[in-house]
């Protein structure tokens, strides 16, 4: 490992472009070779090549060309999980354009708000009625954008068809100059505690910092077949459906569902013998509720997650059902894989690994100094020596923003963690959801794992509430096991309670429980503890231990 870390460096071509270098590349050296396996909940299989990804690409581009966009504008993409996903993103790196990513959950005022904050000049959207509907209510408050496009199949009045103008399109010939290294051609909004969402802007270099990821996370070489469920709306999506597993020149596999269903997903690994395969927890979870028995699940061969920190007992029965190590990593969307558990090292359930070798990474205390093993800190990366590939440029139009998370030399990541004596990392929190009870210090994250030890508990979160007396006090959000809903009342709220206390120590144990039927949560799936915070901030005192 100590070989890896210390030798690990990425030649940077000039005017690096992945569509052109990559992509294209493959395309040229391995035509025929297998790309993107499309699949979605009706049967429908489609494997593209990358020949067809480049000619895909190449006809969208022109498509787009005609439509006015060109180096630097800024395109929205709609896309769900959709292949047309896939042609726009590619075709918009051959322009030297902007791809902002969207989840199709947006609102029209969300619409309003992304239209008129990055300047987006298009739109390209899929023809689901709610989408459109929303877009269409936005459109006359977002004067920046002047073409709207639509997948079908139907298209609404004063749209473009994308079928239409990628069959249409005229040959694609390469533009002059499109682009430098440090050009924009990624922005992520990306919500925070408070405020408005940031835009989060990366430049032409971040699929480099992806390299890590598909290769020495994912662990994918060429006879992969690798699934990544993400809407293609969140930034996992380019995590682990398009840079690093073509570098890898994996196979990457899409499942174009509308709703989760866990045994849905486990029959299209068995169907289409996936070999390599990363989630958030949140879909283990719910996996390990199947009967996993009635799935062949043989051909995984490495299995990775992240998005929020794992319960080690979601680790512990995957691993007694399917026989494989889950293999955790961190990051954000300001980032690349920042940590990681590598193939060659031994997994410790709940960590998040060591550093990546692209980042310089640190955990600091509150004086500023290098924490000690088992001291809780805030994960920094220095970058006054080198600047990491897939590190963000920017939150765009916000220097004041920008310098607050990354001056002098350093970017405070503003998650929590403590660093055990072998340099593995172990998540306690955000900062923002660190609970101070009492005077102590809880983080959620092993208040959550106690929890989730617990049969009855499918899925908990943990968030501070005001207290007169203790400043805070800790707060239990459940959703229940079904076998265990009839049992709510106060002799089961006492039962997880001194299961809490029996299983780490006492006075972290949840004085307030509440049951729900789900948590809220982001498209990418990590449980939005803001937003419990906001809808209940003050403890139900006839919940209270």
């Amino acid at each position: 490992m100590e070989d890896f870390l210390q030798n690990y460096k990425v030649n940077v071509p000039e005017n690096f472009n992945f569509a052109y270098d990559v992509v294209d590349e493959w395309a040229r050296i391995a035509p025929e070779k297998p790309a993107l396996l499309w699949t979605d909940e009706h049967g429908t299989a489609r494997q593209y090549t990358f020949a067809d990804m480049k000619a895909a690409s190449d006809k969208t581009a022109s498509f787009f060309m005609s439509l006015g966009i060109s180096k630097g504008d800024k395109v929205m993409l709609i896309l769900k999980r959709h292949i047309q996903f896939w042609f726009s993103i590619l075709a918009l790196h051959k322009l030297g354009a902007i791809a902002i990513p969207a989840t199709h959950l947006l609102t029209d005022k969300d619409i309003v708000y992304r239209c008129n904050a990055a300047d987006i000049k298009a739109i390209v959207a899929v023809g689901d009625p709610i989408v459109v509907s929303h877009i269409d209510r936005a459109i006359s408050k977002c004067p920046t954008v002047e073409a709207l496009v639509s997948t079908g199949p139907e298209v609404p009045n004063g749209w473009y068809d994308f079928d239409k103008g990628m069959d249409t399109a005229e040959p694609f010939r390469r533009p002059e100059k499109v682009n430098e290294n440090s050009d924009l051609s990624l922005l992520y909004f990306t919500s925070g505690t408070t405020g408005e969402p940031k835009m989060v802007a990366h430049d032409f270099l971040y699929p480099l910092g992806h390299i890590i990821t598909g290769k020495y996370w994912h662990n994918l070489d060429d006879s992969s077949l690798h699934l990544t469920v993400a809407d293609t709306g969140w930034g996992k999506a380019v995590w682990g459906k398009l840079y690093g597993q073509w570098f890898s020149g994996a196979n990457v596999f899409v499942y174009d569902f509308e709703k989760f269903k866990a045994a849905d997903l486990l029959r299209q690994i068995e169907k289409h013998k996936v070999t390599s395969f990363c989630a958030p927890p949140t879909i283990y979870r719910f996996m390990i509720l199947e009967d996993l028995s009635q799935f062949d699940l043989s051909s995984l061969r490495y299995c990775t997650t992240a998005g929020e920190a794992m319960n080690p007992s979601v680790f512990e029965k995957w691993k007694e059902l399917t026989g494989l190590d889950i293999k955790e990593g961190f990051g954000q969307t300001e980032t690349t894989l920042t940590l990681g558990t590598f193939p060659w090292m031994p997994s410790k359930p709940g960590s998040m690994g060591v550093p990546s070798p692209e980042y310089e990474i640190d955990l600091i205390n509150s004086e500023g100094e290098s924490c000690k093993p088992g001291e809780e800190g805030e994960i920094v990366i220095y970058t006054d020596r080198r600047r990491p590939l897939g590190l963000f440029r920017e939150y765009l139009y916000d220097p004041e923003l920008t310098k607050e998370a990354h001056s002098n030399g350093v970017y405070r990541t503003g998650d929590v963690a403590t660093r055990d004596e072998d340099g593995y990392y172990w998540f306690v929190g955000r900062a923002d959801d660190v609970i101070k009870s009492s005077g102590y210090r809880i983080g959620p994250f092993e208040v959550e794992n106690a929890l989730m030890s617990h049969p009855a508990v499918v899925e908990c979160a943990i968030t501070g509430v005001p207290d007169a007396v203790r400043g805070q006090i800790v707060k239990a959000t459940i959703v229940l096991a079904d076998d265990w809903k009839e049992q709510i009342g106060d002799d089961l709220i006492k039962e997880l309670q001194d299961y809490v206390k029996t299983t780490t120590a006492p006075y972290k144990y949840p004085r307030v429980i509440e049951f729900v039927d789900e948590l809220p949560k982001t498209i990418s799936g990590k449980i939005r503890r803001v937003e419990i915070r906001s809808k209940h901030p003050h403890a139900d005192r006839a919940n209270a231990g």
